[in-house]
């Protein structure tokens, strides 16, 4: 009788437990939206009629981000929970922790700068009813200045180009994902960039959604020109994590023989005009080649082999430091 009353007890505690849906909120400096933010996720998570939770990161605001937050999680402890940085980590690190926080079998992820709609979270989460496994949310008629929109074009072209993962807003942080998908990710970096990429060659569906997009109306963009070069660099790490990791000899040896016909040829220039009489011994092309070949081959080597090793020792632990955790 009391294995029975054991028995039922851990039940209900597993279906109180059981969440539906995690709402993941990387916050840093937003004083003035979170407010907002939390009514509009209220009424429209609400409205699913589903257990649902929302997981606000705080990425080491220095404003009063987490006062609000603590007198948000204090007024609706079955719903908010909080994660405080010590300092900042960045968007990625944010991500992977609430990621790993999160409980619900489907996980929403947006800004918290009001841009992203609530209300289009039941559309977003209708792709996953079907057949696909993460949903990105296409910002059709995107309300952002011309030198934010001209350099996201251009990279989404480039990407779907050279992935074939064709998106139109690859960047948008407001998606959805089956569990297995956030559980699979590994994120470190500013890989949140490029995350259908990596989660389409980990074989899930992606697609996306066209959703509207609002005006920023508080506050100041956190993202300048100066993530256009960290961009660049991570999208070519992405293509060799994505194409080259479990083949790097595809890179290594294409990029090998490439050199070596190159010195090769180098090689046979010059050895026929040693044999014409001329000394080849202090001519620039003769020490060019070797340089050129001996510091690109270390260079590549030892950046992509250090992706490699990155890739494989992937711990998301070491990629943040929680001050506080409010659940």
């Amino acid at each position: 009788m009391a294995e029975d009353m054991n028995s039922d007890r851990e039940q209900d505690m597993d279906s109180e437990s059981r969440v539906a849906l995690s709402v993941v909120v990387p916050v840093l400096d937003e004083e003035e939206s979170i407010g907002l933010l939390y009514s509009g996720l209220d009424k429209a998570l609400s409205a699913l009629g589903q257990h649902y939770e929302i997981i606000f990161v705080d990425d080491g605001s220095q404003d009063g981000s987490f006062d609000i937050l603590e007198s948000l999680h204090a007024g609706d402890r079955k719903h908010v929970r909080v994660i405080q940085f010590r300092r900042n980590f960045g968007k990625t690190a944010a991500l992977t922790a609430g990621f790993r926080q999160a409980r619900g079998d489907s996980v929403i992820t947006m800004d918290a700068d009001l841009q992203d709609d609530p209300a289009e979270i039941p559309e977003l989460l209708k792709g996953l009813d079907g057949d696909f496994d993460l949903v990105v949310a296409w910002r059709h008629n995107r309300q952002d200045s011309l030198s934010k929109r001209l350099p996201s074009k251009i990279a989404n072209t480039a990407v779907s180009l050279l992935t074939g993962v064709k998106l139109h807003d690859l960047n948008c942080g407001f998606k959805a994902y089956r569990r297995e998908v956030v559980q699979d990710l590994k994120l470190y970096g500013e890989l949140h960039r490029f995350i259908p990429v990596l989660a389409h060659w980990q074989g899930y569906r992606v697609t996306e959604e066209k959703v509207t997009h609002r005006p920023r109306q508080y506050g100041q963009s956190k993202y300048g020109v100066e993530r256009l070069g960290r961009s660049f660099l991570d999208f070519g790490m992405v293509l060799f994590l994505t194409y080259f990791l479990k083949r790097p000899m595809h890179l290594f040896g294409t990029l090998g023989a490439l050199l070596f016909l190159i010195g090769f040829a180098i090689g046979l220039y010059l050895t026929g005009l040693w044999l014409l009489g001329e000394g080849i011994g202090w001519r620039p092309l003769l020490f060019f080649g070797i340089l050129a070949m001996i510091v690109g081959v270390q260079m590549g080597s030892i950046g992509l082999l250090g992706e490699m090793i990155r890739n494989f020792a992937y711990d998301p632990e070491e990629e943040y430091s929680i001050r506080r955790l409010l659940s």
